[in-house]
């Protein structure tokens, strides 16, 4: 589990492509001495495991076709930010929403528009991922644990501090760019649930 609070803007190192899988290196300005082989971290909002240490400051994953059709690591070059967040541990703090690292699908940046010293970003979702999104409910986008201001169709807004904007690599968005998505888990059981009692009825 993760909290959507981002601890390291880190980089992509290297990029070894397979026809089943995808080998990636990040590299990371955190500690990781205690850090182990199997040791969860989100790489963008995405639950990766660790595979190996390549070098002192960087740590290696392997990831399925599954991750890469529903994320941006289908199209990642060598240098790309990368949000990382080391998986949380007992006695953490909660300063975000409770997140699994496991993306839902990609959003789209429809616009972006510059408030004072915030930003509000507008996105767009597939209707099969808009559903789950409500007022004042949680999403991460790329990792960052942030609050929905207003839905209209399959539309959303986030406002974004200038401490996010310069903590993570959401500040360098632009209209049209692609994110990863997690919306609120809570939703899709309250759905599952309704079917069963539906078809119960």
């Amino acid at each position: 589990m993760f909290t959507g609070i981002i601890q390291d803007v880190g980089s992509i190192v290297s990029i070894q492509r397979e026809p089943e899988q995808t080998h990636i290196v990040f590299k990371t300005a955190l500690a990781m001495d205690n850090w182990q082989l199997g040791d969860s971290v989100a790489c963008d909002g995405c639950c990766l495991t660790i595979t190996a240490f390549p070098q002192a400051d960087a740590f290696a994953a392997t990831l399925s076709l599954e991750t890469l059709n529903l994320t941006l690591f289908s199209d990642a070059d060598e240098g790309d930010a990368i949000n990382l967040e080391p998986a949380l541990r007992m006695g953490d703090p909660l300063g975000g929403h409770m997140v699994t690292g496991h993306i839902d699908g990609l959003g789209v940046v429809k616009a972006v528009k510059t408030i004072g010293e915030h930003r509000e970003f507008r996105f767009t979702l597939p209707e099969s991922l808009a559903r789950y999104v409500v007022v004042k409910g949680s999403v991460a986008i790329n990792g960052v644990s942030l609050t929905v201001n207003r839905v209209e169709g399959c539309d959303f807004t986030v406002n974004l501090i200038p401490h996010t904007l310069s903590h993570t690599n959401l500040g360098a968005l632009q209209a049209g760019a692609e994110v990863n998505i997690e919306t609120d888990m809570y939703g899709r059981y309250v759905e599952r649930l309704m079917q069963f009692s539906d078809a119960g009825a």
